[in-house]
């Protein structure tokens, strides 16, 4: 029998999450039955949207919910050996027992040079979504200027390096001088920090005087707001996320923006990545193509120990790192 270690959520959020708001629960599990696989967590995932789920999906005493990379250490189910990896939906958890039906496969030719975290990264999840985002919805054309916000973060930095392999001018925004600088080596055209510019809408007019073909957008509130206003006639918005607003106890009331949508014709397209989960495995090859290639960098801040998962989600909330947040058992 194993012993599964988890995080539950003891009380919804009010506002920013706090240490009080996790807790602890150790339970026994079961041998697995046929066609059921025992799993072990060796990477979890911290992203943004757990805590705008947290309040749609879960109870108080749920375990808190999240993907992982997991190994199968003991199976009844053909399709997942002993030893081998899968991506799960099992939340924050040290072991699951799985029937296999929410269970995706590493690759079978994963690189034994590329680290399987990044299956919760870049040639994951967050990666996809960059993908899907610029391709999918925003199909910029060779030339054009993209802005991305949060460009720093696990998808706006994919959405970026993406975008200049297709031969856009990119434009990227991050919280702090590090991750400017970070943009710079990933090859953007215009970084700037937001926190410390003294207008946004300066700041943006100057990283593209023309305007903007493209708006990846992660961040919504203000910036949304300001950005609209330099989108070009029939420009494009991929709304992936609105991060300045997961945590605030009360709605935003901000600027309605509808004579500018309007008078620009533009065309603003929210999306998830699931609903092109068709071509899923064509996609994490390309990705994982680029990244072999030296085309797309996958930077991740790695936390060390499930013990520090509610540490890891707070942090990744206040910005803490710079790529993919992930925690290694």
């Amino acid at each position: 029998m194993a012993q599964a270690k988890s995080w539950v959520l003891m009380k919804h959020f009010d506002g920013f999450p706090k240490a009080s708001d996790f807790g602890v629960k150790v339970e026994e599990l079961p041998e697995p039955k046929d066609g059921e696989v025992l799993l072990e967590a060796v990477f979890l995932s911290v992203d943004p949207y757990i805590r705008l789920f947290s309040k749609m999906y879960m109870k108080e005493g749920d375990v808190m919910i999240g993907t992982q990379v997991a190994k199968v250490i003991q199976s009844k189910n053909s399709a997942f050996p002993v030893g081998s990896h899968v991506v799960s939906s099992c939340g924050w958890t040290t072991h699951s027992i799985s029937d296999g039906k929410d269970l995706t496969p590493v690759m079978a030719d994963w690189p034994k040079d590329v680290s399987l975290s990044l299956a919760l990264g870049a040639i994951g999840m967050p990666g996809l979504t960059a993908l899907y985002g610029v391709e999918e919805v925003l199909d910029p054309k060779a030339g054009e200027t993209l802005l991305v916000n949060a460009a720093a973060g696990a998808v706006g930095s994919v959405v970026g390096q993406i975008a200049k392999i297709k031969g856009c001018k990119v434009v990227g925004s991050a919280g702090s001088e590090a991750k400017v600088a970070f943009l710079k080596e990933l090859g953007f055209d215009e970084t700037f920090n937001y926190k410390t510019v003294s207008s946004l809408e300066e700041a943006l007019r100057k990283a593209s005087p023309d305007g903007y073909d493209c708006f990846f957008e992660n961040v919504g509130g203000h910036f949304s707001n300001v950005a609209f206003q330099q989108m070009k006639n029939f420009g494009r918005v991929a709304v992936c996320g609105s991060i300045s607003i997961y945590n605030d106890s009360t709605p935003q009331i901000g600027i309605f923006p509808h004579m500018t949508i309007n008078h620009k014709q533009l065309k603003i397209e929210g999306f998830q990545d699931t609903r092109w989960k068709h071509k899923d495995a064509e996609s994490l090859k390309r990705l994982m193509a680029w990244c072999k290639q030296g085309k797309l960098q996958c930077r991740e801040h790695i936390t060390k120990g499930f013990e520090n998962m509610p540490a890891a989600f707070m942090g990744m909330l206040d910005g803490d790192n710079i790529g993919k947040a992930i925690v290694a058992v």
